[in-house]
């Protein structure tokens, strides 16, 4: 009897654990991840000729968050090294994803609030020592791109200096960035170890506060701590480029302000005269114009967050309005593809921006910048030499 009892209960959890990951893991990424469907987006043939000429980088992508194997084409979700190729894509960013609050919203988040990532990372099973340690998130995310890149069939090359993004047709470079530096747990030698596991770009905040500073959705809208400030300049000595995608405005300008003037950008956001709903999102103008002077580059979202009109056309507007007030050269793509929003277009359909921004009527030189060489040059600059 006890022995059919254990047979029994050896039954029901190898069920539980292939509906875990063959049902439920999956359509959670598909439910979080949607394609909305707003009609037909046309791309003429003049677009589709221009595409396929540009150098392609999209600065923000969250795919290393999801159970799926990121080196096959999936019918769900937003980004995978085959839709990449479709979509003419030579340099992708991947963000890590490592602490998300329970009742996440832009107006504002407890620092202490539940942690959603913890489930996640037990219900993809990922190893054991992510579940309660954030660095370790960013490691094995880290890791899990680094596999990919061993796998040579996948032409896949992680930059870690300068040189790595000079890389023949087909091979598609990938940069390392953690979405929020909360992955450092208070501790600076953090910074070296992650440097150790590939990122070479590093945000500060995500939707709450943490150890560096106040977050743009946090309580505190704080500036940097002094350990924030140590933080810093021990990721611009090691030639990581700040990203302060969510950061509060009193950190953004203390940033600004240090007089060791790193590498900084904005890998998915927008500019709050595009809707009312992305002025909880974005930054103000005057620091979007400061990064802007300083070289850096701000990545258009996607998302309604950002721009409000997910469509072709409203992603072109809101990079108009970006080129208004920053200059060309300041403005690029950033997706925010898998990162739990809703979007019209995976990134195989990129050409649809390239019609878009032709239609506005820029220019062939000006859209070769917005869509990629904008962002090489920043990290040419940036990267380690």
């Amino acid at each position: 009897m006890l022995k059919k009892i254990l047979i029994g209960l050896a039954i029901l959890l190898i069920a539980g654990f292939a509906y875990l990951q063959l049902v439920f893991v999956p359509k959670t990424d598909a439910r979080m991840n949607p394609l909305v469907e707003l009609g037909p987006h046309p791309v003429s043939a003049e677009a589709q000729a221009l595409h396929d000429t540009l150098y392609v980088a999209d600065m923000h992508a969250d795919s290393l968050l999801w159970r799926r194997d990121t080196s096959k084409r999936h019918d769900h979700g937003h980004v995978d090294l085959p839709r990449l190729r479709e979509g003419g894509v030579d340099f992708q960013i991947f963000s890590a994803v490592t602490k998300s609050p329970r009742g996440l919203n832009f107006a504002e988040n407890a620092a202490d609030a539940p942690d959603d990532i913890t489930l996640l990372a037990i219900a993809q099973l990922w190893p054991v020592r992510t579940w309660q340690s954030i660095y370790e998130r960013a490691a094995f995310q880290a890791q899990r791109l680094a596999r990919y890149e061993r796998q040579h069939d996948n032409r896949l090359v992680i930059a870690r200096t300068a040189a790595d993004l000079e890389q023949p047709d087909g091979v598609l470079v990938g940069l390392l960035l953690t979405e929020g530096a909360h992955p450092l747990e208070g501790d600076i030698a953090n910074v070296q170890r992650l440097f150790d596991e590939g990122y070479r770009a590093m945000g500060l905040q995500h939707f709450f506060d943490n150890a560096l500073g106040g977050s743009l959705h946090g309580q505190s809208q704080a500036g940097l701590t002094p350990f924030g400030f140590e933080a810093v300049r021990e990721m611009w000595r090691l030639n990581i480029a700040v990203d302060l995608a969510h950061a509060s405005e009193a950190v953004s300008r203390d940033v600004l302000a240090m007089p060791e003037s790193g590498p900084v950008f904005i890998s998915h956001g927008g500019v709050r005269d595009v809707c009312t709903v992305s002025q909880q999102r974005n930054l103000p103008d005057e620091v979007l114009v400061q990064i802007a002077e300083r070289g850096g580059i701000v990545g258009i979202g996607y998302f309604e967050g950002a721009i409000c009109d997910i469509s072709p056309e409203g992603i072109a507007k809101a990079m108009r309005k970006a080129i208004d007030l920053m200059g060309v050269e300041a403005v690029a793509l950033g997706s925010d593809y898998d990162g739990t929003v809703a979007v019209a277009f995976d990134t195989s359909e990129l050409a649809v921006i390239t019609h878009q921004l032709l239609e506005t009527g820029l220019s062939e030189a000006d859209i070769r910048a917005i869509m990629g060489t904008n962002v090489r040059r920043f990290f040419s600059e940036s990267l380690p030499q």
